[in-house]
């Protein structure tokens, strides 16, 4: 995988006050929900997730390693891999990691399949709050880009054609309360 890919999937641009219909949940605050470009991509209001504690990437690293992923490091991301699936969290001293995404690389339904099973855990041990209105909405997807907010939480889809260098699908969750070194330079 190169950066290069990453980087134009992991800005750290603040919503337009024309995409805020509230103010955003602070860290540790039960989420209001989630806004979508599409309607169909909406979540309910509510979320029977516990809300988890912010972690920083160091520690996303520990969880992944004990989950049995296999990490290592491209530049100023760390990259930890289970069967076909990459998860990337960009490091640096956060309070948690402002970019958490997973990739696999294939034919668009096996490789969005990988995701999808990994999904959960990943969102999980990263402490992304809330998860279950991403996982649902993750769900529902189909092969075109899409995007979802929940709680402080961007989720950005993207999928690679075959026509590509490296084939393959990207569902990267950015921090939006991120103000510096939110993305690899």
């Amino acid at each position: 995988m190169s950066t290069a890919l990453l980087i134009g999937t992991a800005a750290c641009s603040g919503s337009s006050s024309d995409d805020k219909k509230a103010d955003p949940p602070k860290s540790g605050e039960t989420p209001a929900g989630s806004t979508s470009g599409q309607p169909s991509a909406e979540s309910s209001d509510k979320s029977s997730d516990p809300v988890l504690p912010d972690v920083t990437a160091p520690q996303v690293l520990t969880g992944l390693k004990g989950a049995g992923y296999k990490c290592g490091a491209d530049g100023t991301y760390a990259i930890c891999t289970s069967g076909t699936v990459a998860v990337w969290v960009l490091t640096g001293t956060h309070p948690r990691p402002p970019v958490v995404s997973l990739h696999a690389t294939g034919q668009l339904a096996p490789a969005q399949a990988a995701v999808a099973q990994q999904l959960p855990k990943v969102l999980e041990i990263a402490h992304i709050n809330p998860r279950t209105p991403i996982v649902d909405w993750f769900g529902k997807l189909g092969g075109t880009e899409d995007v979802l907010k929940s709680g402080d939480w961007q989720a950005d889809w993207s999928v690679e054609t075959v026509d590509t260098e490296e084939p393959g699908v990207h569902l990267t969750m950015i921090d939006q309360t991120c103000k510096t070194n939110c993305q690899a330079e």
